[in-house]
């Protein structure tokens, strides 16, 4: 059986700890299986054992988490964006 996870959460639609639960109960659910996941948060991500990343629709890159950061194109970009947005202030 395969199963697909879409991660549509946003922050307005969860809580930042009942987000952090439903990650751990997935991961849960998920472990030791082959699992498509569309994620726009890099921390869905961020355990997988290999991701492929699309541009316009084309393979752009593909590998684990760490090869994927080390090698600096847009999965490194995207997770240094999303870690950098934590550290914003409104004045």
């Amino acid at each position: 059986m395969v199963t697909g996870i879409f991660s549509a959460f946003s922050p307005p639609d969860i809580q930042t700890g009942s987000e952090t639960l439903i990650q751990t109960a997935l991961s849960r659910l998920i472990k030791n299986k082959t699992v498509p996941v569309i994620a726009h948060r890099m921390r869905t991500v961020a355990g997988a054992d290999k991701i492929v990343v699309l541009k316009n629709g084309v393979v752009a890159e593909q590998g684990s988490p760490d090869e994927l950061y080390r090698r600096g194109g847009i999965y490194k970009h995207m997770v240094d964006l999303q870690s950098d947005s934590g550290k914003w202030k409104i004045k």
